[in-house]
């Protein structure tokens, strides 16, 4: 499948991978910020945004995706940043794919499944009607979404009045969430290029007992956590999450040289 994209800047290709019911458009205020020194491709994960929509999303299948599309782009080897959902389809292609990958940075996500805390939301988004304006459909989805920025970021997906209301293959979404909460055990396997792991300072997504597994599979592993940043820690406070991917860039690049980042 080939993924829509939004291509900005010029010099080394970092591509940047959403999470669960995000988009390309999400990292708006970061992709403008690294373009000033990278050739900069946000993708719409299948699904999301303005990709197409299909049945199943393996982190097999998603990573095949990703790596059809970059194909198809021409990029060659990729600084490969992933948040949450995007950054398990990262660190699956990294696994499947070494040489596809320059360096991987992996947002506040692990090697490992997760409990089903959004199946509520998927199963409140499907029920709404199309006949809802973005208030009404805000005041629905309150009792099962209780948080407001959550219900806004949702919301980003909602269309008032068009049939479905979801511009997001939500139907697809919502009977592969099975697939998107687990993790498949990979090992023996390993990327053995350098590596960043972003965890949010307040999140508890990356928690003290997965960095063994995390270095198991990712060797070369480097640990950072982004203060005053929750789970959307590339929203909460983008400016340090800026200058910390900037930092590693440019870090890797002097000490390891072409093809690394």
């Amino acid at each position: 499948m080939i993924l829509h994209a939004i291509d900005t800047g010029h010099g080394l290709p970092l591509v940047l991978l959403h999470g669960l019911f995000g988009a390309a458009r999400n990292f708006g205020t970061v992709q403008r910020e690294l373009a000033a020194h990278h050739h900069v491709i946000a993708l719409d994960l299948r699904n999301h945004g303005a990709s197409p929509h299909a049945a199943g999303m393996s982190y097999a299948d998603m990573a095949a995706d990703v790596l059809e599309t970059l194909t198809r782009l021409g990029t060659g080897p990729v600084a490969l940043l992933g948040h949450s959902m995007g950054g398990k389809v990262a660190m699956r292609l990294a696994l499947e794919h070494p040489d596809a990958i320059a360096c991987l940075l992996i947002a506040d996500i692990a090697p490992v499944p997760y409990e089903p805390h959004h199946r509520a939301f998927a199963a409140a988004m499907l029920s709404l009607p199309n006949s809802l304006s973005r208030a009404q459909a805000n005041a629905a989805l309150e009792r099962d979404v209780p948080d407001p920025i959550i219900r806004g970021f949702l919301l980003q997906n909602f269309t008032p009045g068009a049939t479905p209301p979801w511009r997001i293959g939500l139907q697809q979404i919502a009977d592969a969430l099975p697939e998107i909460e687990a993790w498949d055990d990979l090992t023996p396997r390993q990327y053995t290029g350098l590596t960043l792991v972003l965890a949010g300072e307040t999140s508890d997504y990356i928690r003290p007992q997965h960095r063994p597994l995390i270095r198991a599979l990712f060797p070369a592993a480097r640990f950072v956590t982004i203060r005053n940043a929750g789970h959307w820690l590339h929203a909460d406070n983008p400016t340090v999450f800026v200058a910390v991917i900037e930092a590693f860039l440019a870090r890797t690049t002097q000490t390891e040289g072409p093809p690394s980042c």
